[in-house]
């Protein structure tokens, strides 16, 4: 899928809360300073990126996405993960090491869930 700008995913993110949604609704849920027409445009794109259909009623569209939260997540972590750490995990994790973004105790709870999943 395409890739999609900061501002679509903050949409998506509301999305994906509500699940199925008027462009009013979304604008409710976004912080202030955000107008309809700027929002509905945002929507739109994500439309055609295929990210967001639409449920008409009469003029007027109830969107909803096309892609869980989920499996965008993962293709961002692997797209992450090929550009940025050779498309190694290890490197990934590493990294976060190193700069002390994760701690030993959360590695071990991750070393824990992959020897639960053996």
């Amino acid at each position: 899928m395409e890739k999609i700008t900061n501002k679509e995913e903050e949409v998506m993110q509301v999305l994906w809360d509500l699940e199925k949604c008027f462009v009013k609704d979304i604008l409710a849920k976004l912080p202030k300073g955000n107008h309809y027409n700027t929002v509905s445009t945002i929507v739109r794109n994500l439309e055609e990126k295929g990210y967001v259909s639409y449920q008409a009623y009469g003029k007027t569209h109830q969107y909803f996405p096309t892609i869980t939260k989920e499996a965008y997540s993962n293709q961002f972590m692997n797209l992450a993960t090929q550009r940025f750490f050779n498309n190694s995990y290890k490197n990934m994790v590493s990294f976060f090491a190193k700069e002390e973004k994760i701690s030993a105790k959360e590695l071990r709870e991750i070393l824990d869930l992959i020897e639960k999943k053996k």
